[in-house]
């Protein structure tokens, strides 16, 4: 028995990857990179996850597939010790060409220019794992596959792009701050597609249901408009995990999302759902912030402070010229925990 960690990439390809891994096999963590920096970043996490789980007691064999996304020979080099030292096995499938010295390197690392990640992963699930005997999924894959390497003439090509727009616009759930659930939402929507591909005017049906889709998503047993749905989502996630969230400023007690948005409506019903915290604070990746309150402490004076802002007594901004960016949430926090600190000693 096998433990994957599974690492792709942002878009409809790399989700495509995913969607298939994820009805193949029941043990599985995912992971999503886009490129650059960000790889080196998810791959450290995954041996953290590794050693981890070993050290929880997990003697199942460890899988790590990587799949589109390239890596450079550092990256190679670095991956292959770190999973050698862990006792973890590796595969990389992926189709872009500047990947070419790092295949040629590593035995593990397949690439293969012609075809999609999803098209890739599909056939190798395939003969691994007699995955998808019935080819009840080779649509969808088939579809994936014409838009990423633009297949103009493939009868899914149309399908395909209305599939392309549906994750490049599924922006509702901030994917640092919430990984999973952003993760389960676009993989929703795959599921969506695919019940719809094989239909008469496939592409206009999805592109017709991808309102109503979201709006079932998001819905928590009442309808209501797409972005009240929505801000009602992420107020109850943002309550959930409350305590991984949580700042403090001059021992006020606060709640700092990233690149939430919708500071006015999800602040203020966040403030209503939880009265013991005073503030919510959002931030955003140059270091802008919003933040709300209900009339605890003067949130005009707090945002003078810490970034040079200003604002109404429940409701200011500013900007924290010194924040430095991250791809993971709690590097984020601890940034803003620190600098709100060393505002309160000035």
């Amino acid at each position: 028995m096998s433990h994957f960690y599974h690492l792709s990439h942002i878009d409809l390809d790399g989700y495509g990857c995913q969607y298939l891994t994820s009805h193949c096999f029941e043990d599985i963590e995912c992971y999503n990179a886009n490129y650059g920096p960000e790889v080196q970043a998810r791959l450290e996490e995954i041996i953290r996850q590794i050693e981890l789980d070993k050290t929880g007691g997990n003697e199942k064999e460890s899988i790590i597939l990587i799949t589109d996304l390239n890596l450079t020979t550092k990256e190679g080099n670095w991956i292959e010790n770190e999973a050698m030292r862990v006792g973890a096995k590796l595969q990389l499938l992926d189709h872009h060409a500047s990947g070419l010295q790092a295949s040629e390197r590593f035995a593990w690392y397949k690439l293969d220019t012609t075809r999609s990640a999803t098209l890739i992963t599909y056939d190798w699930l395939q003969k691994r794992y007699n995955f998808d005997s019935e080819k009840n999924f080779a649509d969808i894959v088939q579809a994936i596959n014409a838009i990423d390497i633009w297949v103009s003439d493939d009868r899914y090509f149309e399908f395909g792009k209305v599939c392309l727009g549906m994750i490049s616009g599924a922006k509702e759930i901030n994917r640092i701050l919430f990984p999973q659930e952003d993760r389960k939402f676009k993989l929703n929507l795959i599921e969506k597609a695919h019940s719809l591909v094989k239909e008469n005017e496939g592409n206009i049906l999805l592109d017709d249901t991808l309102h109503q889709t979201k709006k079932g998503f998001f819905s928590l047993g009442k309808n209501d408009t797409k972005d009240n749905l929505v801000a009602e989502y992420i107020t109850k996630l943002l309550s959930i995990d409350k305590e991984r969230l949580t700042i403090d400023y001059e021992g006020c007690k606060g709640l700092l999302g990233y690149n939430v948005g919708s500071s006015s409506l999800i602040g203020n019903a966040f403030l209503l759902a939880n009265p013991d915290y005073d503030f919510y604070m959002d931030i955003n990746y140059r270091g802008q912030f919003s933040l709300r309150g209900i009339n605890k402490l003067d949130l005009s004076k707090m945002a003078a402070k810490i970034g040079n802002g200003g604002g109404h007594p429940n409701a200011s901004g500013g900007k924290i010229e010194s924040y430095k960016d991250s791809f993971v949430y709690e590097n984020i926090r601890n940034f803003v925990q620190n600098h709100l600190n060393e505002s309160t000693q000035k």
